[in-house]
């Protein structure tokens, strides 16, 4: 299933969705506007739009409240993947200059601290309040996610509760607030806009879970990556090898993610041993139980094109190559 096949239900109001994104980007600031026209020129697959209008399109037609939910979350998410870039200093965002490699770290703060008031601003200005609500809930647990991982990074000592807990506030909080915001501007009950917050939770750990499969490879993915080995990040496959191996394994790997993540080698010698260990197959396994909890949730949703595409999303974030 393609994403151009799984927005059917929402194409015409994707592109209105499109076009109110980039009227709430634009500024009068020259520079400013250079950057965000930069921004919307780069757009990814847009999977969060697609989750908000979904969403509202489960249990009545696409309103003014859904377009608004829609580009106050993708206003959200672009100014945290801003900063993301300048916390993690990356100089490259899906594979194009990051704003802060071309504009520096001062621009790029400044330009997420921009767009965080835009959707601040646009939501109180539709007094879409219960939005404003849902989605501030999001960023304020995305902020302390990532907190909570640099606190647990330092001593490389998570536990796979708080490996899900730190995944359900940086990731899952944001899916599950698209999903919810979408729901809000629709749905009849309060019970059922909660529901679809759950459903995009547990959506949304599924996702990441897949993310960190990427970086030991399977059959699926090809190549390992290493990536997250390299930055010192503990994912569920290297947590499960750590806390199923003998004692003289786990020294050897805390070793080498501590003090020789920087060697391509050693790197690949971790991968050897997370893929040995069964790392990968349990880590699929709970990424293929946290997708059932949310096919589970949403069957209780109205059968319909919206929520037979929502179904098919789900399929496509675990499945992805990439």
């Amino acid at each position: 299933m393609s994403l151009e096949a799984i927005k059917t239900p929402i194409n015409a109001e994707l592109d209105v969705f499109e076009e109110r994104f980039r009227d709430a980007m634009r500024s009068n600031v020259p520079l400013l506007d250079k950057i965000t026209w930069y921004i919307v020129q780069r757009k990814g697959k847009q999977v969060r739009p697609m989750l908000v209008l979904l969403s509202a399109r489960l249990f009545a037609p696409i309103n003014e409240g859904s377009y608004t939910a829609a580009s106050l979350v993708e206003l959200l998410h672009t100014a945290t993947l801003v900063h993301d870039d300048v916390v993690d200093d990356s100089n490259e965002r899906r594979g194009f200059f990051s704003i802060n490699a071309l504009w520096k770290n001062k621009v790029a703060v400044l330009v997420g601290d921009f767009l965080l008031s835009q959707g601040l601003l646009l939501s109180v200005k539709k007094q879409q309040f219960r939005l404003l609500e849902i989605v501030s809930r999001a960023v304020k647990e995305m902020a302390e996610g990532e907190l909570l991982q640099m606190e647990k990074a330092r001593r490389l000592d998570i536990k796979e509760e708080i490996y899900h807990e730190i995944i359900r506030q940086k990731t899952a909080s944001l899916i599950a607030a698209a999903c919810c915001a979408g729901a809000a501007s629709t749905a009849p009950d309060e019970e059922t806009i909660q529901r679809m917050w759950l459903f995009g939770e547990k959506t949304g750990m599924a996702f990441q879970i897949r993310d960190d499969l990427f970086d030991f490879g399977d059959d699926d993915v090809g190549k390992p990556l290493g990536i997250d080995i390299k930055e010192k990040k503990m994912t569920l496959p290297l947590i499960y090898t750590l806390a199923h191996g003998d004692s003289a394994t786990r020294r050897y790997i805390m070793n080498i993610v501590k003090n020789e993540s920087h060697k391509t080698d050693r790197v690949a010698e971790v991968i050897r041993l997370v893929q040995q260990s069964g790392g990968i197959e349990y880590a699929q396994e709970a990424m293929y139980r946290y997708r059932q909890e949310a096919f589970d949730l949403l069957s209780a949703a109205p059968d319909t094109p919206a929520r037979q595409s929502l179904h098919d999303l789900l399929v496509f974030v675990t499945e992805r190559k990439k």
